[in-house]
């Protein structure tokens, strides 16, 4: 055979075997793709914990009725009730006595008139507070001396609250309306419909942006229901301590809430579970004003309840208002 020849024997062969590497080479990676497919981004589904904003002029408010005694009172139905409007009758669209789970914001003053047996105590009571809750309830805890700090943010584990407020030292101001304000924020984009402010603090705000006008109309505008404890100190008879209570008063009182002031111990461990047992006695009516107008202006609403036959005059408590303007409910 000539050399000639020869060469290009040679030159075919080889490049058989180049073809027959490369159709190794695909054939390999078709296959391994094939058994190790490429995994598929995940779904993102939704967050059922986010609250969704809904437009709606339907006005819904959380009532208390308690007897002469001071009882609370549960059972009634809502032909019980009469809402009147600017003085106008309401046709009732919602009503609810369920023991309902809430949305609660903690206010804890950690200012340096809370140092001593004072914040120990405060603890002590709102541990009473959490175990008489509804277990499902909801806690935005926020602490505040001279400024206010968010230090548990929608948490259903009421131990994991305690446990943040054994780490807290009293010290500086009061920045009690800011406090407030950030709990009014929070809460209100709470889970459930229920929402509710706790007020612990033995003195006047003193080192707040927001004044008592400010907070006062954002209580007046919200949902939200406050309850204050006070945790008496030395100046709670001075001029500036009354001026205190009586801040503190005026909001639990448009809010539909209430104040309080334990003079010993056992009274601030009573009067916490109180509260928590009001939370679980409440009624939850719900009404679209007849030629609701968002004109912004104030609203007056008066709640009137009739006892059943047979039982005293009973009392209903719940928020005094609300500004006529379309409103975002966070359900």
């Amino acid at each position: 055979m000539a050399v000639k020849d020869f060469q290009n024997i040679s030159r075919l062969c080889i490049a058989h075997r180049w073809s027959f590497l490369v159709l190794v080479f695909l054939f390999g990676t078709i296959a391994n793709f094939a058994q190790n497919p490429q995994a598929t981004p995940p779904v993102q589904e939704p967050d059922d914990t986010k609250p969704i904003s809904v437009k709606t002029d339907l006005v819904t408010l959380t009532l208390t009725v308690t007897d002469m005694y001071g009882r609370y009172v549960s059972g009634l139905d809502k032909k019980a009730f009469t809402i009147l409007d600017n003085n106008e009758e309401q046709e009732i669209t919602f009503f609810s006595d369920a023991d309902a789970p809430v949305s609660i914001g903690i206010l804890f003053d950690i200012s340096g008139s809370m140092n001593g047996e004072k914040i120990g105590k405060a603890r002590n009571a709102l541990e009473r507070f959490i175990n008489t809750s509804h277990p499902s309830d909801e806690y935005f805890l926020i602490a505040f001396n001279k400024r206010a700090e968010l230090l548990l943010d929608r948490s259903r584990d009421g131990e994991a609250v305690l446990r943040k407020l054994t780490l807290v030292t009293p010290k500086d101001n009061t920045a009690l309306y800011d406090a407030v304000y950030l709990g009014a924020e929070r809460v209100s984009r709470g889970t459930h419909q229920k929402k509710a402010i706790l007020i612990i603090s033995d003195g006047m705000d003193n080192a707040s942006r927001y004044n008592f006008g400010e907070v006062r109309r954002l209580m007046k505008e919200s949902d939200v229901t406050i309850y204050a404890v006070g945790i008496l100190g030395g100046d709670s008879g001075t001029t500036e301590g009354m001026m205190g209570q009586a801040y503190l008063d005026e909001l639990a009182s448009v809010t539909g809430g209430k104040s309080f002031y334990p003079q010993t111990n056992v009274e601030l461990d009573e009067i916490f579970e109180r509260i928590a047992l009001e939370l679980r006695h409440q009624y939850s009516i719900g009404y679209t004003p007849k030629d609701f107008q968002p004109d912004g202006k104030w609203h007056k609403v008066k709640t009137k309840v009739k006892p059943p036959r047979g039982l005293p005059r009973l009392t209903v408590r719940g928020r005094e208002g609300y500004y006529g303007t379309p409103t975002a409910n966070y359900r």
